[in-house]
């Protein structure tokens, strides 16, 4: 669940990113985000804190031009914080936009799909290629969406962990781009 809280102090812009993750340069980052241990955030990424503090797990991996946005509603107001919760193992693929408060562990955001503010994304989904997701709902645990029509259907088993290609690109990005320092939360 979303964290809701009313502060009249300003936004914060706090960047924090754990040991062992890598977060390209290139990538943009605005506001309160904290990055969890071996988090993979490609350059061109786009991840913006506007309505609170955006908290993402481990072993994720954020591709090219995929765009995490905590935004306040329409009307809302502006000095409430809404939390955004992502857990671990999940994978943005390029140009997917997810606004949802909350997604659980081992979730795939396939290329070009979009989960609004009012989804809740349990563990082990899979949001299909192009597949709009707008309307306030939870998603059960291992929901496939796919096709045009959004159909849905549940899987035996969550997607696999990316394990394999949080290492090779643990090794390759540090060659070939510029990484933001870890920096931790006590720093």
């Amino acid at each position: 669940m979303s964290s809701l809280s009313t502060h009249d102090a300003k936004p914060k812009h706090d960047l924090k990113i754990a040991t062992h993750a890598i977060v390209c340069h290139e990538s943009k980052l605005k506001g309160d985000i904290t990055i969890g241990a071996h988090t993979i955030v490609h350059p061109r990424a786009t991840i913006i804190a506007e309505a609170g503090p955006i908290i993402i797990g481990e072993f994720n991996i954020i591709e090219e031009q995929a765009h995490i946005i905590n935004r306040l509603p329409p009307g809302a107001d502006p000095s409430t914080q809404i939390v955004m919760e992502i857990g671990n193992g999940n994978v943005f693929e390029v140009d997917c936009l997810f606004e949802s408060t909350k997604m659980g562990d081992q979730n795939v955001m396939e290329v070009k799909s979009h989960v609004g503010p009012g989804v809740e994304i349990t563990s082990g989904c899979i949001i299909g290629a192009g597949c709009k997701l707008t309307g306030k709902e939870i998603l059960p645990e291992n929901t496939v969406v796919y096709g045009r029509n959004c159909a849905r259907r549940i899987a035996m088993d969550k997607p696999p962990m990316q394990n394999l290609q949080i290492e090779f690109l643990t090794k390759t990005l540090v060659n070939y781009h510029h990484l933001k320092k870890p920096r931790s939360a006590n720093s």
